[in-house]
């Protein structure tokens, strides 16, 4: 039932800007935890940023500090990631992720593409 439905990848030049959402249905921002990661080609999928629905907590990979930003509208189930100056090593598949704080089981969406060209 729950599902979770990523957009807005493209292709943008080095040092230009995306924002993806992450709508979720069957799945309430209350109580959990919401995460972006990424997977680049030939490699791991990595955590990228992660916030609380209640936003007072976030965390994100050194490699993007300072030019991305995670937040969530919890009254529209919708998870985004703002990213600024975009570098070619931040392309790949980015993937949103939802769990509830007091669960194990998480969910996943399938992902949209990110391509930063040089």
């Amino acid at each position: 039932q729950v599902q979770l439905v990523e957009s807005g990848g493209g292709l943008v030049q080095a040092g230009g800007s995306l924002r993806l959402s992450c709508a979720a249905s069957g799945f309430t921002f209350s109580s959990a935890a919401l995460s972006w990661y990424r997977q680049a080609p030939g490699k791991e999928r990595e955590l990228v940023a992660t916030v609380t629905s209640a936003g007072d907590r976030t965390n994100y990979a050194d490699s993007v500090k300072g030019r991305f930003t995670i937040s969530s509208d919890n009254a529209k189930n919708t998870l985004y990631l703002q990213m600024n100056s975009l570098k070619p090593e931040d392309t790949a598949v980015y993937y949103c992720n939802a769990k509830k704080l007091w669960r194990l089981t998480s969910y996943w969406g399938k992902g949209t593409l990110v391509t930063v060209s040089s």
